[in-house]
């Protein structure tokens, strides 16, 4: 292997594994770009995202620029002397300056099999949409949203107890393998890059919370993938007597009914076909339970129909 100069870009914890194996790959990281702190949490305290502190735990210099589209942020960029930069749910748009600057180019870890989920949330629509398998694409960046040529690709299977955040992190782990094998490739000319086939287009469009809330009138499959994929962001939910309940897991369950009928005292809910049992369920500012333990709380009595107000999670 062929240590390299690169420039790594990254915000969330999703990119940290990436930024490790480079380094322990024997790769010089001259900088990491971040998203600038932000508040979070309960006391909205202003807080480094991840990929910022992990670089300066292992004395990566840091850079937080609110675009880089200017040409001072531009000149900076090219100054690092980068053979590549390695970009891992950055969150800023990379003008053609920042793209061209690398001799090796622009290298973007993908969280799905492109074409295919293109976009914000590949992991959560390919959950949501009850795919068989997802991925890791590590491809040369170009000026279009996830459109650019390929070189490497691995899958991982989306199973009946996926979950977002399971996924999250098997797929963290494979961009991890993929980009030093990447970058390996790249620079012995071992890999070529590959233009992303027309056909199999589609698009992660950004998740809201109203994506979260639960259409009782969808059938069981679906409401099920729906817990899986947008637990914990942007979270699942209905409401009943004035309160927003979060549904944090759900199981299949034997029952039918009018859709949002409560069938038992284990919170079994009729769907538009079939049933699911909540089973992790959250009034505001109460610790989660089970669902028996929900209703012994909280008054919904069987043959309740809770709200069902259409979602557009599956839109």
């Amino acid at each position: 292997m062929t240590p390299l100069r690169l420039v790594f870009m990254g915000t969330p914890d999703f990119a940290v594994p990436a930024l490790r194996a480079l380094i322990d790959a024997g790769h010089t990281v001259v900088c990491a770009y971040s998203q600038p702190p932000r508040p979070a949490g309960r006391g909205q305290q202003v807080q480094k995202a991840p990929v910022h502190r992990f670089a300066e735990a292992h004395g990566i210099p840091v850079r937080t620029p609110k675009t880089l589209r200017t040409a001072e942020a531009q000149a900076e960029f090219a100054a690092s002397g980068a053979d590549a930069a390695v970009v891992a749910a950055y969150g800023l748009i990379l003008p053609q300056p920042v793209l061209d600057a690398p001799r090796l180019g622009c290298l973007n870890i993908h969280g799905s099999l492109l074409p295919r989920w293109r976009g914000a949330a590949p992991i959560q629509r390919a959950i949501l949409d009850g795919d068989g398998e997802t991925g890791i694409t590590i491809m040369q960046m170009d000026a279009g949203l996830d459109t650019g040529a390929m070189l490497l690709k691995g899958s991982v299977p989306i199973t009946a107890g996926t979950t977002a955040a399971s996924l999250h992190d098997a797929l963290a782990a494979l961009g991890a393998r993929l980009i030093v094998e990447a970058l390996d490739g790249l620079a012995h000319g071992r890999l070529t890059a590959q233009p992303q086939p027309e056909e199999g287009v589609t698009y992660a469009a950004k998740l809201t919370r109203d994506d979260g809330r639960l259409d009782w009138r969808r059938d069981a499959a679906f409401i099920d993938r729906q817990v899986r994929a947008l637990t914990p962001w942007p979270g699942c939910w209905f409401e009943a007597t004035g309160e927003r309940i979060k549904v944090l897991a759900v199981e299949p369950a034997a029952g039918s009914g009018a859709p949002g009928t409560v069938l038992d005292e284990a919170m079994t809910v009729a769907c538009g076909s079939g049933a699911v049992r909540l089973t992790r369920v959250q009034r505001p500012g109460k610790a989660p339970v089970d669902g028996a333990a929900f209703l012994r709380g909280f008054h919904l009595p069987p043959g309740t129909v809770l709200d069902g107000t259409p979602c557009n999670a599956g839109s």
